[in-house]
């Protein structure tokens, strides 16, 4: 290749790359490090004063009870949610990849609905649902109690779960979908080998088809525990806006009621910061947990 070409040819992918990295500089990595650098002042948001506070807001963060709340029930939220929906996910998965069940279509389709609703949607419906008056929960609840109508957004105790079945509900069927594809590309003679050897279903799913299908488990277990963050930022704003006296407060909404409903933009955004290294690390620590050598047919 002459070195006429290679010019051109370096031009040519510098001319196509600078627009993605001009966006991703100007969209993603300034915002950023504005974050950083807006947690280290006390700022109102709205006014021309900003006062430089160095680390205090981060010291105030360790002693605040209701980011220490917040900051608990995101973790409830990352851990159960997703255990419960990456499980129901692939059991549903194999389920319809490996029974014959007619109909697969439809309960693709019925099972991935959820996902493609608004969030304002799922928060009517989950509304409606755990109505203390008229809701199908109560319903069935007062079947078997009979006593007063369970308050399952008003009690403090059940409010943060409430909300935990709502995002387990939006999710199962796009994961669903996800591990019926790869499922779907493990050869059928694999099966029939491990069958005629006397293997049954549930272990020709953990030792054939779960570690076939491993490196889209662990892809979507990432995303998952990451999108978690912000899917329960928008469900809690929809559902109970943080209620009851700040008992379903997650780490995003708690910083957005900091930053732009009580004017503590500073505070709001030493939160972000906190927000962003714990992602980050818990992207980190689930990568690693999660390696393992691939296992192709």
């Amino acid at each position: 290749m002459t070195k006429r070409k290679l010019n051109g040819k370096s031009i040519f992918v510098f001319l196509c790359t600078t627009p993605a990295l001009i966006l991703f500089l100007v969209f993603m990595l300034y915002p950023v490090i504005n974050v950083f650098r807006m947690s280290l002042y006390k700022w109102g948001g709205y006014s021309d004063t900003r006062t430089f506070v160095g680390l205090n807001n981060f010291k105030i963060l360790l002693k605040d009870e209701r980011f220490i709340r917040s900051a608990q029930n995101s973790i409830l939220l990352i851990t159960l949610v997703t255990i419960i929906t990456i499980t129901l996910a692939l059991t549903f998965a194999a389920v319809l990849v490996r029974s014959k069940i007619k109909g697969k279509g439809f309960f693709r389709i019925i099972f991935y609905i959820p996902n493609i609703l608004s969030v304002v949607v799922i928060a009517a419906i989950f509304s409606a649902v755990y109505d203390p008056t008229r809701g199908i929960l109560t319903g069935i609840t007062s079947l078997f109690t009979g006593g007063d109508p369970v308050l399952w957004l008003g009690e403090r105790k059940l409010a943060i779960y409430s909300i935990g079945i709502a995002m387990i509900w939006q999710a199962v069927g796009y994961y669903m979908v996800m591990y019926m594809a790869g499922m779907s590309s493990v050869p059928e003679s694999i099966y029939e080998a491990s069958s005629i050897e006397g293997a049954g279903g549930i272990k020709q799913f953990f030792l054939i088809t779960l570690p076939l299908i491993w490196e889209n488990v662990r892809t979507t277990l990432t995303f998952y525990i990451i999108s978690n963050i912000n899917i329960s930022f928008l469900i809690v704003r929809a559902l109970t806006g943080g209620g009851p006296d700040g008992a379903t407060h997650v780490f995003l909404s708690y910083m957005y009621d900091q930053a732009y409903t009580n004017s503590s933009y500073g505070y709001g955004m030493a939160i972000g910061v906190i927000v962003f290294l714990f992602s980050f690390l818990l992207s980190l620590i689930i990568n690693l947990i999660t390696k393992r050598e691939i296992i192709t047919e």
